[in-house]
């Protein structure tokens, strides 16, 4: 069957540049990786309301807002209409923010975030721009930097030190952030490179079902959907169980 013109993810809005502006921000899945900072700073010994709420906003920034502008920059994954001027001029204003919440954090909280800190300056472009030719786009690094980064360094801030709690929700976060490329690679294929599709499912009781493109990515987009709703719930039940 012929793929109808699918939508480029299954939370695009369209309808004009609010719409766009709003899709761009990949509100499901922004939620869902600060949902990982939440539960990193949830199992830390005391959790301080301020760094919690300072390290959300720092990573809203830079994870919702700069490398976001900055992927749609690369190779317009969503189809904007945004130019590249107002997409570059997001990123920068966005992760100047997300540097100078980092900065004040090392000056008031433990210069020990400082490597921290660089790593995410970093690890950002790299990923987002496929810089050293695309070494850094792979699922071993979205799951690091998208997953277990932000775990860890919710853990950190909160307790200042290296210890099994913080590891084992990095490394929890990481299986997570694995589990979720591997559900959004095939649907973005699907949705973005997929011209038609064909075929046919033949059960053991003699039916067929004819393959189709909305039936493929049914499952996909809603097993993404109900996982990003579900881990932002629980980091907020966490959350209020410490505070």
């Amino acid at each position: 069957m012929r793929a109808t013109s699918e939508r480029p993810a299954f939370y695009a809005l369209g309808g004009g540049r609010l719409g766009e502006l709003l899709t761009l921000l990949h509100p499901p899945y922004t939620a869902w990786h600060l949902s990982y900072f939440a539960l990193g700073a949830a199992v830390a010994p005391r959790v301080h309301l301020d760094r919690l709420l300072w390290g959300l906003a720092a990573f809203a920034l830079a994870v919702g807002v700069a490398a976001h502008a900055l992927d749609e920059l690369h190779d317009r994954p969503l189809g904007t209409s945004l130019s590249d001027r107002a997409l570059v001029a997001m990123a920068a204003a966005a992760g100047a923010g997300a540097l100078a919440i980092g900065v004040a954090g090392a000056i008031v909280v433990t210069p020990a975030l400082v490597p921290l800190v660089i790593a995410g300056g970093l690890f950002l472009p790299a990923y987002n721009l496929e810089l050293a030719r695309g070494r850094f786009h792979s699922d071993a690094w979205f799951a690091l930097g998208w997953g277990a980064f932000p775990a860890f360094t919710g853990y950190f801030v909160e307790a200042q030190r290296i210890a099994l709690p913080g590891v084992l929700i990095a490394a929890g976060c990481l299986a997570m952030s694995v589990a979720q490329r591997r559900l959004s690679s095939p649907a973005r294929e699907l949705r973005r490179r997929t011209s038609s599709v064909s075929g046919v499912r033949t059960l053991r009781d003699g039916r067929t079902e004819e393959l189709s493109l909305p039936g493929l990515l049914a499952p996909l987009d809603g097993t993404l959907a109900a996982l990003s709703v579900a881990v932002v719930v629980v980091a907020c039940a966490v959350l209020a169980a410490r505070l």
